[in-house]
């Protein structure tokens, strides 16, 4: 059900989740999840750490310093470049990248992370601004999706040599209890050409509840995505799943 996933190196759990990539999911695309926001980082980036926790600065701060030009590009890009290289040290083979809380669609960032992206040899990232054509509303991400898609809308002006899928979904399904229903609904209302529909399907535990606060969700998304109705909407043969690597 799922054809394509990211990974966090610098997180908790991340050799489990590359064992997973090798038990029977041979076919699953893998890209790396850069993360700006979280945890502590791989290389030496000091204006994108608080001195006083060694961590990334939280979004808020990570945002305003961003726009007040206190991120040096030249530390976007080494963190890039070792977290690149940490899954690929790894043996996950890169299909693409997309970064933590959308963070690459800030323009003063977008620029090193795209570089990065790059110079290491990757072909696509993800395209984050999604359609308000035929999306169920949820006022609590309408605000996310307007700032994301304005952001974006300033970046797709400069010429990259990135492949992005053609259309992308899934910010206006996250919270949402109503998520089978919705989730058929995108499917039938699905635009011509490539669609990335981005979900967070998974299981809740008090590990995860420390470091987000997005928990029951996970759960509510992976039954959806479970559930016999929408895995037989999918083999209607219609829609055909495919990763990041297509887009070659």
């Amino acid at each position: 059900m799922v054809s394509s996933t990211t990974m966090l190196t610098n997180m908790p759990a991340f050799d489990d989740a590359v064992r997973a990539t090798r038990d029977g999911n041979a076919t699953l695309g893998v890209g790396v999840h850069i993360n700006l926001v979280q945890g502590r980082p791989l290389a030496r980036v000091r204006t994108l750490v608080d001195a006083r926790t060694g961590s990334f600065y939280a979004l808020p701060a990570l945002v305003a310093r961003a726009l007040a030009g206190r991120i040096d590009p030249d530390e976007v890009g080494a963190e890039c470049e070792a977290q690149i290289a940490a899954l690929r040290a790894a043996g996950v083979d890169i299909t693409h990248v997309d970064s933590h809380m959308h963070t690459h669609a800030i323009p003063a960032l977008w620029h090193p992370i795209s570089s990065a992206a790059v110079r290491a040899g990757i072909h696509a990232m993800r395209w984050p601004a999604e359609s308000f054509r035929n999306t169920p509303f949820q006022p609590s991400r309408l605000a996310t999706n307007v700032l994301v898609s304005l952001s974006w809308a300033s970046i797709r002006r400069t010429a990259s040599p990135l492949r992005y899928p053609d259309h992308f979904m899934g910010i206006s399904l996250q919270g949402g209890r109503d998520v089978e229903r919705n989730l058929l609904r995108a499917f039938d209302n699905l635009a011509p050409g490539t669609t990335e529909l981005m979900m967070h399907p998974g299981h809740s535990d008090a590990e995860l509840a420390s470091m987000d606060n997005y928990t029951w969700q996970r759960e509510n998304e992976l039954q959806a995505l479970t559930s016999p109705a929408v895995r037989d909407r999918l083999a209607r043969g219609d829609i055909e799943l495919v990763d990041f690597g297509s887009l070659r």
